[in-house]
């Protein structure tokens, strides 16, 4: 595993020192608990070379409360770092990894585009007794071993666990998780801006999902009137594509 460069946001988080885990794991227990289907099974063994625990959050080890309700139960936070091979089916493999483990994880993994995190909120599965499920990955790529441009220095710098909210292992979950968001939105408007303000956060958190929406739309479109022969099919797909972009410079102004 590229260690060192893991290492960086591993730092960034500055946990205490009775935290550290700093154990490997093995790719079997991943197999085992986390790999539905043979292709998954696969995309294991192919495409991870070392997958390490670099330390467990829980109240015992950083003086957070435990959280629990009727939707979820938060007794610990892993951080979990994960080094990819070429060729590896990343985005897949990040989903595998936050299923298998059954606690809320900050995952921090490296390939050859550089560093990447990961969060996704853990809740109890309603028709399985002692099973959770995943909402939706939250997940920034792109990161550069050291500090990175000020966006990522920016990023860095709102990491550290005095820096989140801290009243149970939820909300402090919820904290680290917006920070990654709050890194995607800077990247599209260029200032970043950590905030625990729970409105600010559920409106950039909708304008993020409607922008990625949209920017997939636009990029089908694009792709239709590319291949279009038809002149007035080409001109009403350009002028959706306009409609469209207006609407994604609109969310942008809500990140």
């Amino acid at each position: 595993m590229a260690a060192t460069d893991i290492l960086t946001i591993v730092s960034a988080l500055s946990l205490p020192p009775g935290s550290r885990v700093d154990a490997r794991v093995p790719k079997k227990l991943l197999v085992e608990q986390g790999a539905p289907t043979s292709a998954d099974k696969r995309a294991i063994q192919d495409g991870i070379d070392e997958l390490q625990w670099f330390a467990a959050c829980k109240p015992a080890t950083i003086a957070v409360p435990s959280f629990s309700d009727s939707t979820r139960e938060y007794l610990e936070i892993a951080i979990v770092g994960c080094a990819f091979r070429g060729g590896a089916k990343a985005a897949r493999l990040i989903e595998l990894i936050h299923r298998a483990i059954p606690y809320p994880v900050i995952l921090i993994t490296t390939d050859e585009s550089g560093l990447g995190i990961s969060a996704a909120h853990k809740r109890r599965a309603q028709n399985e007794a002692g099973r959770t499920v995943i909402d939706h990955v939250v997940a920034a790529t792109g990161l550069q071993s050291g500090s990175g441009d000020a966006t990522q220095v920016a990023f860095l710098q709102s990491l550290p666990l005095t820096h989140q909210p801290r009243s149970d292992l939820y909300s402090l979950y919820g904290g680290w998780l917006a920070r990654i968001e709050a890194l995607n939105a800077a990247r599209l408007t260029g200032a970043f801006a950590a905030t625990d303000d729970s409105d600010a956060v559920g409106r950039r958190r909708e304008a993020l999902d409607a922008y990625a929406r949209l920017a997939k739309e636009i990029d089908v479109l694009r792709a239709s009137a590319k291949r279009e022969r038809q002149l007035s099919r080409r001109v009403d797909l350009n002028l959706e594509i306009q409609r469209l972009e207006a609407d994604l410079a609109a969310h942008k102004k809500n990140l």
